[in-house]
């Protein structure tokens, strides 16, 4: 999620500003563009792609890539360009309930529909025989993978190899997300700052009923994490944190690694990034990337590739 405006220049904008957008259809909140996902789901999906693998195909390691608040399956497609023919593992990437549609699927969906996809593509990839399944998130796609952790989840599942946290909103940096509930109905919505070609993969406008489920999801993680819980059995996570981030606060690493632990009792690996971007692994229609914002990209994907397949 974009850094959302300043509260005064919310309340400056009421005036102007009504409860249904003007919507232009070449904008993901228009009737026009939807996730490239929904068309050929074979093409994102292993268990669409291979719903029968083979035995050596079973093992061989699957992860499924979860995008954040707003965004859509574009997020990961850098990491699938980067693995390019490699063989090793496979991907899997997931458009969360209600996203990468028009501006009224998104509006009434809840926190829970966005998870849902994650959890239907992990249940056919397990019902189908794969036997080594992980998990990688960015921001909000991090959150509702946490969630899954805190209520016990993959206590009736098969236990995922891996998980991969890509700036985790946990603690957001803006705080008028706090105030939702509040200027919330009154505004109705509010602006993202996208640029054009980002408007094609992210939600121009984010409907107040959106907000209020994210910061629903954020304070039920934030709790869980202050209350402490474990990793399955056999699992491993890493958290890989921006330094300097304008949706997700720093604090969120720090409050992951002090509430969640390994089964026996370690603390999980997190490691913080030189970079102020949020979701610093997608640089593509980004403006003014840096060479070491491309080097920081390619230390994540390897290292996550190295994980995955050690």
């Amino acid at each position: 999620m974009k850094k959302l405006a300043p509260l005064i220049l919310l309340f400056l904008a009421l005036a102007g500003c009504g409860k249904s957008p003007e919507i232009s259809p070449d904008t993901l909140d228009g009737d026009v563009i939807f996730d490239a996902s929904l068309y050929q789901p074979e093409k994102y999906l292993v268990s669409r792609a291979k719903p029968q693998p083979t035995p050596t195909e079973a093992q061989r390691p699957v992860l499924i890539a979860v995008h954040g608040y707003s965004a859509s399956t574009f997020e990961w497609d850098e990491f699938r360009q980067w693995a390019g023919s490699r063989t090793d593992f496979s991907i899997s990437q997931v458009l969360m309930g209600g996203h990468g549609r028009d501006y009224a699927s998104f509006k009434q969906a809840s926190w829970r529909d966005w998870q849902l996809p994650i959890m239907e593509e992990y249940q056919r990839l397990e019902q189908a025989g794969y036997k080594n399944i992980s998990l990688a998130g960015s921001s909000t796609g991090c959150t509702v993978i946490l969630e899954m952790l805190a209520n016990g989840y993959f206590n009736h599942h098969q236990k995922p190899r891996q998980l991969f946290l890509i700036d985790p909103n946990v603690v957001p940096s803006d705080k008028l997300l706090t105030l939702v509930g509040v200027v919330g109905p009154l505004l109705g919505y509010v602006t993202a700052d996208n640029t054009t070609a980002e408007d094609r993969h992210w939600y121009h406008y984010r409907p107040y009923e959106t907000l209020r489920e994210l910061r629903t999801v954020v304070n039920i993680v934030r709790k869980d994490l202050q209350n402490g819980f474990k990793l399955p059995a056999g699992s491993q996570l890493k958290v890989y944190k921006s330094e300097t981030d304008p949706t997700a606060d720093p604090v969120s690493a720090v409050l992951i690694h002090k509430g969640l632990k390994t089964i026996d009792g370690k603390p999980v690996d997190v490691s913080m990034v030189n970079s102020s971007l949020h979701v610093f692994t997608r640089l593509d229609l980004r403006e003014n990337i840096t060479s070491k914002d491309r080097e920081n990209q390619r230390q994540a994907f390897e290292d996550i590739a190295l994980r995955l397949t050690k």
